[in-house]
């Protein structure tokens, strides 16, 4: 007999491999001959980084990076072996789980700390990178990533704005004339598996901002932020993004990534699903 393995991990108690393991064990007692194959998954949220190191090979490199409140803490991130694709982990950074609970306020947490990582990932020479989008601590639709690679976002009266889910109903221009001078030559995937639009009743602030921390005011004034940003970006870059599915997804910043860094999005969990070769594993069980 052969059973397959594949469990995503349970947020804040056991990662995928911790899960899995469990119940290999209780196979085994209970069918001492069997083969058990243990596929460790990921969504893109909390885990795929170590799934991505376990499947494909690489290292992990560790920096000095901003968490959402802006407060300096060290941060991990995943080089393949070959040196050219880039895993970040959104959560490890720009996280729910690294900020306590009188912290989470979508309004003001930033997206910053993943760009920084984006950044590193590029000077070592990186040419794709991929970003798991999952687990977020943001609604400021990758606002804060792209200030961290340069791009500064003005209100109308040329003054350079800060960071948060505050400022997108302020922004009137983008200047990305110091934008990171490596992000042309890098191809950018992310992975997801939310397929809600930029805003609107189905959109990242009404569907995800109140576990975040946003109340219903703050809610319906990030969703007007995000209303106004997608005009923006539309003519920024000529992309309406706020349709696709997944625009919305960790507070806009699969929109963002889009918009500024022609990212395409994917499936987190048939990606690595792929990675893992699920197709050829799970045959003859």
């Amino acid at each position: 007999m052969k059973i397959v393995i594949a469990i995503d991990s349970f947020k804040g108690s056991l990662t995928s491999a911790e899960a899995g393991t469990i119940v290999a064990e209780a196979v085994h007692t209970l069918f001492p001959d069997c083969q058990t194959v243990l596929v460790p998954i990921a969504d893109g949220g909390e885990g795929m980084l170590s799934v991505m190191l376990n499947a494909i090979g690489g290292a992990i490199h560790s920096l000095e990076a901003h968490n959402p409140c802006m407060e300096q803490t060290t941060a991990s991130y995943g080089i393949s072996s070959d040196g050219r694709t880039a895993f970040i982990e959104m959560a490890n950074i720009s996280g729910l789980p690294i900020i306590r609970k009188d912290q989470q306020n979508p309004w003001e947490t930033t997206t910053y700390g993943t760009g920084e990582l984006i950044a590193d990932a590029l000077e070592k020479g990186c040419t794709h990178i991929l970003v798991g989008i999952g687990g977020s601590a943001t609604n400021d639709a990758g606002v804060g990533m792209l200030q961290a690679l340069g791009f500064r976002f003005l209100n109308k009266e040329g003054e350079v704005l800060g960071q948060g889910g505050k400022i997108l109903e302020k922004i009137a221009t983008i200047d990305d004339s110091n934008k990171h001078p490596l992000l042309g030559k890098a191809h950018f995937t992310v992975a997801c598996d939310v397929q809600n639009p930029f805003y609107g009743p189905e959109g990242a602030a009404h569907v995800y901002a109140r576990q975040k921390g946003a109340d219903d005011a703050m809610i319906a004034a990030l969703d007007l932020g995000m209303r106004h940003f997608a005009n923006i970006i539309a003519t920024h870059t000529g992309k309406k993004i706020h349709t696709i599915p997944g625009s919305g997804a960790a507070g806009g910043m699969g929109g963002g990534m889009m918009a500024f860094l022609n990212a395409e999005l994917k499936s987190g969990a048939d990606l690595l699903l792929d990675i893992n070769r699920f197709e050829e594993r799970i045959t003859g069980a």
